[in-house]
């Protein structure tokens, strides 16, 4: 099993976060504790004395974040060959290309057959088609069929799709939040659709957090910088870490989500902040968890018992032992 830890300081007037990734590896020993050579680790183990301790934490002070970058879009398949293609109008709100779908149905697939599906108590998707396409195919419902009495998640064809439409029925929430989109500005495969169009697609996710039908974020002129990235990506987890739900999915892009959790790791081995901070593929799902160490936004502890056992001395041992009569402790 590899563990990565990381920890960002927010300003003084947020909670600190901590973001513990959780990637198994199954019968293979950690990567960043296999012997590479002994200069390396003997120039890094005065440095790293500090990592070598697990950290422990209160259940309801954690939640689990499951971050999945969408599935292939159809500006991924020039724009990997040539950067310049992303510049091409062609591209605009790029949907799902028919490779990017069977990406979906596997996703799909594994969420259940693992059991995390029934965990997921939220899903969070960037307001851009192929976002959306990946959140309602992968966490969505079967398909959906007249007579139903809940909304489509999808409707049949959404975004010249060629799929079926998607029920609603038993999937997690949907909802639709800008802070997670990619990066801002001059590419036009990420700037969006008015929102009233997307509600028409997709009527049963929430979109009740956009304010702006239009998107005012998009500059044909201006693009986002890294660091602007990176600081919207800060505001999102601040705002994902005083959430309700202890378990929840985001399905957001690439450039967002490289820029983002490069801010974390920082007190982590190099290693396991190398491992936080690498590119995701299209549709993969990392396992995050987030911990609140100011107790603002988490609730109280309802798992914890708070029965007591009994009424009797609730003193350490030791300081009972000292407490006794010395008569009692002779005669033992």
């Amino acid at each position: 099993m590899h563990i990565t830890v990381a920890f960002q300081n927010l300003t003084p007037s947020t909670p600190p976060i901590r973001l513990i990734s959780l990637p198994i590896s199954a019968n293979r020993r950690p990567s960043a504790l296999r012997p590479q050579s002994s200069a390396l680790f003997s120039n890094l183990s005065q440095n790293m004395d500090n990592m070598t301790a697990p950290s422990l934490y209160p259940l309801h002070c954690c939640k689990i974040v499951h971050l999945v970058r969408h599935a292939q879009g159809i500006h991924n398949i020039e724009g990997d060959k040539n950067y310049k293609a992303y510049m091409s109008p062609e591209y605009f709100d790029a949907p799902l290309t028919p490779l990017g779908w069977q990406q979906v149905d596997n996703l799909h697939d594994h969420v259940h057959s693992c059991g995390l599906f029934k965990s997921i108590e939220l899903v969070i998707t960037s307001p851009l088609l192929r976002t959306m396409q990946t959140a309602v195919g992968v966490f969505g419902g079967e398909g959906y069929t007249d007579g139903m009495t809940v909304l489509p998640l999808m409707v049949a064809n959404a975004g010249n799709s060629n799929r079926s439409a998607i029920s609603s029925l038993n999937s997690p929430p949907i909802i639709a939040v800008e802070l997670c989109r990619e990066h801002l500005g001059v590419h036009p495969c990420d700037k969006r659709r008015n929102i009233s169009e997307y509600q028409f697609l997709f009527p049963a996710i929430d979109f009740s957090l956009i304010e702006s039908d239009e998107d005012i974020l998009w500059k044909a002129d201006v693009r986002e910088t890294k660091a602007e990235v990176a600081a919207r990506g800060m505001k999102f987890m601040n705002w994902l870490s005083m959430r309700k739900e202890r378990e929840i999915a985001v399905v957001t892009h690439s450039g967002f989500l490289f820029h983002t959790l490069r801010q974390f790791g920082n007190d982590c081995h190099p290693m396991m902040k190398d491992e936080i901070g690498k590119h995701f593929a299209n549709c993969e799902l990392r396992s995050m968890v987030i911990i609140d160490r100011s107790m603002v936004g988490l609730g109280s502890p309802v798992a914890n018992d708070p029965r007591r056992i009994s009424s009797g001395l609730d003193l350490l041992s030791d300081v009972a032992d000292a407490e006794k009569p010395q008569e009692d402790v002779d005669g033992a």
